[in-house]
């Protein structure tokens, strides 16, 4: 079986290339000035899109967005939480109290886990990943 060769205009690529370019300047992110720039030009794409995947951008907004990506996992990474502290943050930003977990975890057993005296169990993550309609994974220490 022989390999095909899609035969490209190189010529017209360029010239193209050239308007593009002189719009867009589409290049791996070095620095936080072409970060900014780059988060700009994928908003607009995103505003401009909308939902609709099958639009002729649709390949330039992940080529964009995955830039923005690599740059952000290089320079912006945040750690992962601590189970307890996802815990609670899911707690206050619901504005529940201890015992509106009761159900699922015993008061005792939630305070020494807030206070970092216990940890999650594999089922309680469950429990609690079903609870607040996010992964289990976020209970588990990585």
């Amino acid at each position: 079986m022989r390999a095909s060769h899609t035969q490209f205009d190189i010529k017209a690529i360029q010239r193209s290339w050239q308007v593009f370019d002189s719009m867009a300047h589409l290049r791996p992110i070095h620095n936080e000035a072409e970060y900014t720039r780059m988060v700009s030009l994928m908003n607009s794409l995103l505003d401009a899109l909308g939902d609709k995947e099958d639009n002729a951008m649709a390949g330039l907004l992940d080529l964009v967005g995955d830039l923005v990506w690599k740059y952000e996992q290089e320079h912006h990474a945040i750690a992962p939480a601590e189970p307890k502290d996802a815990l609670r943050f899911l707690i206050n930003a619901r504005n529940l109290k201890q015992e509106d977990l009761a159900a699922i975890v015993p008061q005792s057993n939630l305070s020494a886990i807030l206070a970092g005296k216990r940890k999650i169990s594999a089922t309680l993550a469950g429990k609690l990943g079903k609870f607040f309609g996010v992964s289990p994974a976020l209970f588990v220490p990585s």
